[in-house]
């Protein structure tokens, strides 16, 4: 593995619009009131009506939801697919396995169809702290397991792909973990993993973070850990933390993080394991991201989502 040019990681490195960004983003968080002053369900709503950071993203008038089986009752599967699709991207929202919802990225998922002529599926799974640790795996399995099933009957085509944002990235490396150990299934082509958190342990960024408030700190991590993992689970088990899984087997993936993300270690050493696995992957550290800077228009994030795109394409 061939590790990235030291100088990405100076400040110097930083494009103007992405500086401005973070500045920004500490400016209106510091200026916030504490997130964990509320009720996980106050803040879910508060994102349902736009006042999260991120900016909001409309609904796609197109989309359609079905209700699957899952170990705790039904999931929802939320979906955007063009006539003929060319493939299946399953889409797993971040938000710390706390906050965020399946149609949240409506607009990035359209976008998705649109450059690649993929379908995107987005699940639905249950969040913690009401709905802890396994519930949200489970739900994702479930899904994989319709895509698996349904797939070629729904959508024409068994080209799929994975991937997701940060508890996304997350829930996509442990499902992927699961189908080869539970089903003896590699049924996807590509796994798409943005800034997501590997060892829920923390890596030495995410404990070190000292940006301040630039979307995620170490203090958020270790209290969206608190709310998802019931006391008593090892933390370093790989349907937890899938870095320290076996990474036999597993599909080409597209590995990404900004270089001011709290969990830019966890990326670099998924990518690492990823390699020495003999798996393809490739690593975009992108200069000055914040956690999931790609949720913000900024050039680096339009560059960021071309990367993407041809990584679908290209597999």
């Amino acid at each position: 593995m061939t590790f990235a040019d030291p100088s990405i990681f100076s400040d110097e490195a930083v494009a103007p619009e992405t500086a401005a960004l973070n500045a920004d983003i500490i400016a209106k968080m510091t200026a916030l009131p504490d997130l964990w002053a509320f009720p996980p369900e106050l803040v879910r709503e508060s994102r349902r009506q736009g006042r999260g950071i991120f900016p909001q993203q409309g609904r796609s008038p197109r989309a359609v939801v079905v209700e699957i089986e899952g170990r705790h009752g039904k999931v929802p599967v939320r979906i955007i697919a063009p006539d003929k699709p060319s493939g299946v991207y399953m889409h797993i929202h971040g938000g710390g396995w706390m906050f965020n919802q399946s149609d949240f990225q409506d607009e990035t998922l359209e976008k998705i169809v649109a450059e690649t002529g993929m379908a995107c599926i987005s699940v639905e799974y249950r969040l913690a702290p009401e709905h802890p640790f396994p519930a949200g795996p489970d739900d994702c399995e479930a899904a994989a397991l319709w895509l698996v099933t349904e797939g070629v009957r729904r959508f024409g085509t068994d080209r799929f792909f994975i991937g997701g944002e940060s508890a996304g990235a997350t829930l996509s490396a442990v499902t992927l973990q699961r189908l080869r150990d539970r089903h003896g299934l590699t049924p996807f082509r590509g796994a798409n993993l943005i800034a997501g958190c590997y060892d829920l342990g923390m890596t030495p960024s995410a404990h070190r973070f000292n940006r301040g408030k630039l979307i995620l700190t170490t203090r958020d991590i270790a209290l969206f850990v608190r709310a998802y993992i019931p006391a008593g689970i090892d933390l370093r088990s790989p349907d937890v933390s899938p870095l320290y899984g076996s990474l036999e087997g597993m599909p080409a993936a597209l590995i990404s993080v900004g270089t001011y993300d709290a969990l830019m270690d966890d990326s670099v050493f998924m990518a690492s394991r990823w390699q020495a696995a003999g798996r393809e992957a490739s690593l975009k550290l992108w200069p000055g991201g914040c956690h999931v800077f790609q949720g913000f228009a900024i050039p680096m994030a339009h560059a960021a989502f071309a990367t993407e795109i041809a990584f679908f394409n290209a597999n």
